[in-house]
């Protein structure tokens, strides 16, 4: 085991659980904070392990992540927030 292994094992061992104890516990803003910092710490998973198995290929799925998870931010705050937006000017208004 290499340096990069063995700091993908203190990430998936020490942030990880915390992140997700988070995102099960608490408030929306709670379970928020919790998903967005599981997505960093995964990204940063995916930067390490590249690293520590030498194959620069599997980058391509830190760089997807990191592009999808502020996506799937907002969408969680938009389904999570409970709230209807209404559209204004649409063409069936009366």
């Amino acid at each position: 085991m290499n340096a990069w292994a063995a700091a993908t094992l203190v990430l998936l061992a020490v942030p990880a659980p915390a992140c997700l104890w988070v995102a099960a516990r608490g408030g929306a803003v709670h379970r928020l904070v919790g998903a967005s910092l599981l997505s960093s710490v995964t990204g940063a998973v995916f930067l390490l392990l590249p690293q520590a198995y030498d194959r620069s290929s599997y980058q391509d799925l830190a760089l997807v992540l990191g592009v999808l998870a502020p996506a799937g931010t907002l969408v969680f705050t938009r389904f999570v927030s409970g709230r209807h937006h209404e559209t204004h000017g649409s063409a069936t208004e009366t």
